[in-house]
């Protein structure tokens, strides 16, 4: 049960934001650029990036929902990002994510963890500093977001496949937003597999909401926008 009074019903982050749509607004915004945004890391990275951090913060919610994500981006599998979650280094995936993923780990316990020599390793397997700037960055924001959804005692649902639901939609609002930016898709089925995401979410929606309960909308709409 939440700590303070939320909308009812309102998922995780989704209820916390719900409350407050002030401070909602850059919180999606951050999260959007960081996970969806121009970047020389794929988004699927980052979202293995944001999946790991939550896990290791004992955050269902966020590492349920970014775990579903990662595995929904073309060339993911639950599979994949699992064997991250149980061992990154023995994880069967680039040199550069897997030091990319130790600075994450070390930004996750304490920021001042991060070595010179963490960083020169990365950079030795092709990182750019860019990109270990959004590795810190996405690690820390997971940390806040982590500490926001379990602060406040959110929602967590148990049911998995409302996860997965979620993670469909996210991973293809980054690919419309790369053939937005004129990046050309890495999957031709993103508006097949985003309805495939809302008919499992809407009547799970529905199982918890009268027929035209607003809060249904709303869920479906900040589900939608993380």
């Amino acid at each position: 049960m939440p700590h303070i009074t939320l909308p009812e019903g309102l998922p995780g982050i989704t209820g916390a934001m719900a409350f407050r749509p002030e401070t909602a607004r850059p919180l999606r915004a951050l999260a959007e650029v960081l996970l969806r945004g121009e970047n020389s890391l794929s988004s699927a990275e980052r979202e293995t990036i944001a999946a790991f951090v939550s896990y290791r913060n004992d955050c269902d919610f966020c590492h349920l929902s970014h775990r579903a994500a990662a595995a929904h981006h073309p060339g993911g599998s639950y599979e994949l990002v699992d064997a991250v979650r149980l061992d990154p280094l023995a994880a069967p995936i680039s040199a550069k994510l897997k030091a990319l993923l130790t600075i994450a780990g070390k930004v996750q316990v304490s920021g001042r963890h991060v070595t010179e020599g963490d960083v020169a390793q990365a950079k030795s397997e092709g990182a750019t500093d860019v990109e270990i700037h959004d590795t810190v960055l996405i690690a820390a924001a997971f940390c806040m977001y982590n500490r926001y959804v379990d602060g406040l005692a959110t929602w967590t649902p148990a049911d998995l496949s409302l996860y997965d639901a979620m993670g469909q939609r996210m991973a293809s609002q980054a690919t419309r937003a790369s053939a937005r930016r004129g990046i050309k898709p890495k999957s031709r089925n993103a508006v097949a597999t985003s309805r495939r995401a809302a008919s499992v979410l809407e009547p799970k929606f529905a199982d918890i909401f009268p027929a035209g309960h607003p809060a249904s909308r709303r869920c479906s709409s900040l589900i939608y926008a993380q």
